[in-house]
């Protein structure tokens, strides 16, 4: 498998944003894989012009609404509750420190946090962690769709059903070249292989789901009888009624949290919930670090704003929290619980996942 890591266009040093093709500082990210075709399980995630499947951002029928939401599974995803009231959202930031010409950003950094407000919402449910794959998988097979593209190069959307009645022959390249097992696979039989690339598939399960767009994030949430969390939701579940920094405080500490510096984990994303630190003050775990996540909103000015730029508007989704996979661009000012960044919906990234919300 090619395995491609997308860095952030916002992220990058000032050689990466010299690209034309780079908006600034404002957008996150505007990339999508290339589709290879080196992987022996790449035709599982076969495209839907060569299957008679669903895709994952199709619109669920009512049968596949009532049995997500009916599934025991959906009811052990932990959530916490988040309490109504009035909280502050947004921040007076300013670059004093001259950020943005010391990394070469081409738009100013924090000003479309502004103006700091108070904000009075309702209470809610939002989930503990971020949708994992295991979870996003279920949904998956449970409703006959198209694998992930990225799950056809991992062999992570292989079923050992499928494993089973596979020619020995085949399934050893699989081995090999998709779960990269580090043992000489040619010699090994169907059991053996099969418990190995077990073992890798449930190592995987616990990663939390990446390279979705946003309208499949939107319908496994709905599947799931929930929502994706609208922006100031995210931002009070993460930030809690005071307005703090990250969500374990206002003190910046790179222990806490993965920006994607810890050699532990591959390709720079950890399974969820890996910090007992990095927990919010309602009890959400992840919520700065590990991957960026979709929220319901359009990229917009907040009220009272004076910044204007032409990326706001029905244009682009908006995206939270910070991704595990940046690399050394690992600056703490993207973690903190007011920052904003966005990218197109149909945007793939291998550092953007979710987690879901519902009303109470």
């Amino acid at each position: 498998m090619n395995n491609v890591k997308w860095w952030w266009v916002l992220l990058a040093s000032a050689g990466l944003l010299a690209c034309d093709k780079n908006p600034g500082l404002d957008s996150a990210a505007s990339m999508t894989p290339a589709q290879s075709t080196n992987s022996a399980t790449a035709s599982m995630a076969s495209s839907p012009k060569s299957s008679t499947k669903k895709a994952p951002q199709d619109m669920l029928s009512q049968q596949e609404l009532q049995l997500g939401k009916s599934l025991s599974s959906t009811a052990q995803i932990p959530m916490v509750m988040v309490p109504p009231g009035e909280f502050i959202m947004g921040s007076n930031k300013i670059d004093d420190e001259g950020l943005q010409e010391r990394y070469g950003f081409s738009t100013p950094l924090f000003v479309n946090e502004h103006p700091e407000h108070k904000r009075q919402l309702g209470a809610f449910m939002i989930d503990t962690y971020e949708t994992s794959n295991a979870e996003y998988k279920e949904f998956i097979l449970s409703t006959d769709r198209l694998l992930p593209f990225l799950w056809g190069n991992n062999g992570y959307g292989l079923t050992m059903e499928e494993a089973q009645r596979m020619d020995i022959a085949r399934l050893r390249e699989i081995a090999a070249n998709d779960f990269k097992l580090d043992m000489d696979t040619r010699v090994m039989e169907r059991e053996a292989l099969m418990a190995a690339m077990v073992e890798v598939q449930n190592k995987l399960d616990l990663l939390p789901v990446t390279d979705v767009i946003w309208q499949e994030a939107v319908i496994y949430c709905q599947w799931r009888g929930k929502r994706l969390p609208r922006e100031a939701e995210w931002e009070r579940a993460a930030r809690g009624i005071d307005g703090r920094e990250y969500p374990w405080g206002n003190q910046w500490d790179v222990k806490i949290t993965n920006t994607g510096d810890d050699s532990d984990w591959e390709e720079g994303i950890a399974p969820i919930g890996s910090y007992p630190g990095n927990k919010s003050p309602d009890g959400a775990f992840d919520m700065a670090g590990n991957v960026w996540e979709w929220v319901a909103d359009w990229y917009q000015p907040y009220e009272g704003s004076d910044y204007q730029s032409d990326l706001f508007g029905e244009k682009n989704r908006v995206i939270r929290g910070g991704g595990g996979g940046v690399g050394h661009y690992a600056l703490s000012m993207f973690f903190r619980g007011a920052a904003r960044q966005f990218a197109e919906a149909e945007l793939r990234s291998e550092d953007v996942g979710f987690r879901c919300a519902r009303d109470i």
